[in-house]
């Protein structure tokens, strides 16, 4: 009997610094066909415990996870550096299927660290743009010192409709102002009947995102969302992210808005 609590090793193979507390760790993982954006790893170091991390990149031989230090594990992980390794298991939970937005308008909204779940959908479509009819990406962050994956958002801007907005702009007027809500009117849609959203970011912004997305004509099965902050275990064992008859970190953390709506702790 396998044992599915036990982690497996994985080396360390590059380290990205974006802000103070933000890094992607990208992590040796030979079954990277399997993953899919959305989902999440369990990384583990002995004697200091286990923390659910979303996967923000899936490549050739790796997966990449984007880290925030807040706490005991995640401290303890910023000790470890290229070469070094980690203990991991998953891939867990049920991501977001690409296919499911194939051939469609695509809205994407994500919030500060919500930009890591998504960021393999938005770059399996910016790599095949013409899978898609037309692609606008809302993101949002504090301020300038917050952004992550500024490189990438660069070659985005290339590919897709992009409207980066800060919480405070500190004076620089390459970059919008104020809550990815106020920016919600700005996208184009031509075909509502054809039309599919994500949103992704802390609760109240989700919220609040969604409520706009309903207000342009958008209908709620044609919106996911994703209740990564639920996350634990990842196998159904520990109860913690049990919502009535719903365990996030089985059936989701990605949700159509229609069971989504209903998951309120």
């Amino acid at each position: 009997m396998n044992n599915e609590y036990m982690p497996f090793v994985s080396e360390i193979l590059d380290v990205k610094k974006h802000t103070d507390i933000e890094y992607t760790f990208r992590m040796s993982y030979t079954n990277e066909t399997e993953v899919k954006p959305g989902q999440f790893f369990e990384v583990s170091i002995p004697k200091y415990g286990e923390a659910p991390i979303s996967v923000s990149g899936i490549g050739k031989g790796y997966v990449e996870l984007t880290i925030r230090r807040v706490g005991k594990v995640t401290n303890e992980i910023f000790e470890h550096y290229v070469g070094d390794k980690l203990f991991l298991r998953g891939p867990y939970g049920n991501g977001f299927d690409v296919n499911l937005y194939k051939d469609k308008e695509v809205v994407i909204i994500a919030g500060g660290t919500g930009v890591s779940p998504v960021r393999g959908v938005i770059e399996y479509f910016s790599n095949h743009r013409e899978e898609i009819k037309n692609l606008t990406l809302i993101a949002g962050f504090k301020s300038p010192q917050h952004i992550l994956f500024a490189e990438d958002f660069k070659k985005w801007e290339q590919n897709m409709d992009v409207i980066m907005t800060l919480d405070t702009n500190e004076g620089d007027s390459s970059y919008r102002e104020g809550l990815v809500t106020n920016y919600i009117k700005d996208v184009t849609i031509t075909d509502y009947s054809n039309v599919a959203a994500i949103v992704v970011g802390p609760p109240v912004m989700m919220r609040f995102s969604v409520s706009g997305l309903l207000n342009e004509g958008l209908k709620e099965e044609d919106i996911w969302i994703s209740h990564e902050r639920k996350m634990c275990c990842g196998i159904g064992k520990c109860g913690h992210c049990k919502i009535d008859d719903t365990y996030v970190c089985l059936d989701g953390p990605v949700f159509n808005y229609t069971k989504g709506s209903q998951l309120l702790d």
